[in-house]
């Protein structure tokens, strides 16, 4: 199989739970206020899946690309550390959190 025919084998609901698997990582680690808020996550999760999709060079790369972003998510927020005074919290070493993608 030709590497650049891998995105035509992946059906459009299979990204859409990719895209709804990245919302639930997003919600539970970004802080957000609301249906705009909300929509402000969608809209982060769907543009993400979209820059991995187009740059992945197999199917494998682009499902690793995801997983190991989401694992990065995931690993810095357990890392943050709240300063308790209403700031945004750091992450060891005084850098302030920052909700980059």
């Amino acid at each position: 199989m030709d590497t650049g025919d891998w995105r035509t084998q992946l059906q459009p609901d299979s990204r859409q739970r990719i895209v709804n698997k990245i919302m639930e990582t997003l919600k539970r680690h970004l802080p957000f206020s609301g249906q705009e808020g909300l929509q402000e996550l969608k809209k982060i999760a769907v543009r993400f899946e979209e820059k991995i999709y187009t740059a992945a060079t197999s199917q494998s790369d682009y499902l690793r690309k995801i997983s190991l972003k989401m694992l990065t998510i995931e690993t810095r927020s357990q890392n943050i550390i709240p300063t308790g005074n209403g700031n945004k919290p750091l992450y060891p070493g005084g850098k302030c959190a920052k909700s980059k993608l």
